[in-house]
C-alpha cells in the first residue's frame, strides 16, 4: 500500500474540506505517518475516515476531529504542549511538529516506554513520554502553553486549568451526560478560564472524567 499518497487523499479528502487548511497543520499531517501510530492488523485502515482502537481505553480519532482540535489550539512555534491521555503518540507526534516542546502523559508504563521507542523511530525529538495521572496532570513541569486532551470527557480537572500558563488553551471536547460532544478552548486570564465551542464531534471518551451519578429525593 502507498501510505505516502493515501496521506496525500486523507488530507484533501477529510482535513481541507472541513475548515483546516492553515499550511502548518496541513503539513504536519503530511509529515506524520499515521499507519505507525495503529497496531499492524489496521495499517491498512490507517488513514480510513474512521476511529482506530490503538489499546485498552485509547484511540485514534478520526482525521477530521483531530485536525479540528489542533486548530482550535493556535499551536505557536514556541509554545511547550501536555498532551493528556497520549497512548500511541500520533497527536504528541503531529504537535511536535507545530510547538516548541510536547510532553506526552499517559499512566501506562508500557505506553510511554512504546511511544519513546517509536518516536525514537521516526526521529521525532521534541516530545518527552512521561507516566503518571492524567487528572492530576504534571504540575512539577507547569505552566504549559497549550494542554491538549486525547479523549472526550464529561469533566475538566481543576488541575489541568491550573497548570495552564496566561493566556494558555486547554482544548478538548466535552460531552453533555453522553451526548454529542462540542470541541471547547478554555483560555486562562488570571484566575479565570473561560471557554467557547468550536465544533461538534463524539469521539472515543475517557470514562475516567465522566460526572458522577447523582441522586436526588
Amino acid at each position: 500500500m502507498d501510505f505516502d499518497l493515501a496521506r496525500e487523499i486523507m488530507v484533501d479528502s477529510q482535513i481541507r474540506p472541513d475548515d483546516v487548511t492553515e499550511p502548518r497543520i496541513v503539513s504536519a499531517f503530511l509529515k506524520t505517518p499515521r499507519e505507525e501510530f495503529v497496531p499492524n492488523a489496521r495499517r491498512s485502515v490507517a488513514y480510513s475516515e474512521m476511529e482506530i482502537r490503538t489499546s485498552d481505553g485509547r484511540s485514534l480519532w478520526t482525521p477530521r476531529d483531530t485536525a479540528k482540535l489542533i486548530k482550535a489550539a493556535a499551536v505557536k512555534p514556541a509554545d511547550i504542549v501536555l498532551v493528556i491521555g497520549a497512548g500511541a503518540g500520533y497527536e504528541a507526534a503531529l504537535l511536535s511538529h507545530l510547538a516548541d516542546t510536547v510532553i506526552a502523559l499517559d499512566e501506562s508504563a508500557a505506553l510511554t516506554e512504546a511511544m519513546a521507542q517509536r518516536f525514537a523511530a521516526l526521529g521525532l525529538d521534541r516530545i518527552a513520554p512521561v507516566e503518571g495521572s492524567l487528572a492530576e496532570g504534571l504540575p512539577e513541569q507547569a505552566p504549559f502553553d497549550v494542554i491538549y486532551v486525547c479523549g472526550m470527557i464529561e469533566t475538566v480537572p481543576d488541575a489541568w486549568g491550573e497548570q495552564l500558563a496566561e493566556g494558555g488553551r486547554l482544548v478538548a471536547v466535552v460531552s453533555q451526560a453522553g451526548a454529542l460532544g462540542r470541541g471547547k478552548v478554555f483560555t486562562r486570564a488570571g484566575n479565570t478560564l473561560s471557554s467557547r465551542d468550536v465544533f461538534d464531534a463524539c469521539p472515543p471518551r475517557f470514562a475516567e472524567f465522566d460526572r458522577k451519578p447523582s441522586f436526588t429525593f
